[in-house]
């Protein structure tokens, strides 16, 4: 992949704001710490796409009707939030073995996956 200032920008962000945003949020985020750039939603969203289809990125579908992208692409599992909608990862240790048993009792072959818990956090438990 070609340097691009651009990218470079939405990656760094990413990567400072580990809370699974979604492109839109992502771009309000750069226009807030950026109010010079030039950078576009459409630039946004075709970065974030390219870098997930490279593996530096993971896309995550699911947890709302938008993408979420997530700098961690290291093997995880995600929590949400139903009250304030926070992402959050989960290390993937809790259930070691819960693919290599699901391919064992289904036959099935997984390329990939994506698991969410819903429920409540801990900080929205408190209020």
């Amino acid at each position: 992949m070609n340097y691009s200032r651009q990218r470079e920008i939405i990656l760094d962000t990413l990567t400072r704001n580990a809370v699974h945003p979604t492109a839109e949020k992502l771009f309000q985020i750069i226009r807030d710490e950026n109010p010079d750039t030039n950078i576009g939603i459409a630039t946004v969203y075709r970065n974030l796409r390219k870098l997930a289809d490279m593996g530096v990125i993971k896309r995550i579908e699911g947890l709302e009707d938008a993408e979420h992208f997530d700098h961690n692409t290291h093997t995880h599992y995600h929590f949400m939030c139903e009250k304030c909608k926070k992402v959050y990862d989960i290390e993937s240790d809790v259930a070691p073995s819960l693919i290599e048993n699901t391919q064992k009792q289904t036959g099935f072959i997984i390329n990939g996956y994506d698991i969410v818990y819903h429920g409540i956090c801990k900080d929205c438990q408190d209020v």
